[in-house]
């Protein structure tokens, strides 16, 4: 396979990766959780969408097929339907699961290492690379060879010559 026959299937593979991740994923909402009002509807999917499922940990419970995650969607959706505030809904949901509910917590005291574990492991990063290249390498450190040893290289390389079937080594100025 040529390098510009690789190059482009690699830019084709990208490009279907770039495509696909662009599509919205499938929504578990069920027709039988929906409300009535188109209004409602949309408030309790803009606020699910940012809720958290429990068991999947890494999807909303808009996106999530768990058991736990219909019974929340089911939960955001009778609370809307009473006439509660979003505000009040997440305080609640908060209150009775924590912060880890929220897929974007908020910054606070309780989620200061979430916040700034990313900062601080790049800035690691960052000096590690920085101390390894300012050290030097181990070639500079390094002291010529002496005749003896040199006489010995050459030795040794002279009978890994098959050209040379004597084993001495070749006159070298």
């Amino acid at each position: 396979m040529t390098r510009q026959c690789a190059r482009s299937l690699t830019l084709a593979v990208l490009l279907v990766m770039l495509a696909l991740t662009g599509l919205s994923p499938l929504r578990a909402v069920e027709p039988d959780e929906r409300l009535a009002d188109p209004a409602q509807e949309m408030r309790a999917r803009a606020l699910s969408a940012g809720l958290r499922c429990l068991v999947c940990q890494n999807q909303s419970i808009d996106d999530s097929n768990a058991p736990l995650a219909r019974d929340l969607r089911i939960l955001l959706r009778e609370r809307i339907a009473a006439g509660d505030d979003d505000a009040a809904i997440k305080r609640d949901l908060v209150a009775r699961y924590g912060d880890f509910i929220l897929l974007q917590p908020p910054f606070n005291p309780r989620t200061l290492v979430l916040w700034t574990a990313p900062f601080v492991l790049l800035a690691a990063g960052g000096w590690v690379l920085l101390r390894r290249s300012r050290r030097p390498s181990a070639l500079e450190h390094t002291t010529p060879l002496t005749e003896q040893e040199r006489e010995n290289l050459r030795r040794l390389l002279a009978q890994d010559q098959p050209d040379n079937p004597s084993g001495h080594p070749p006159h070298r100025p």
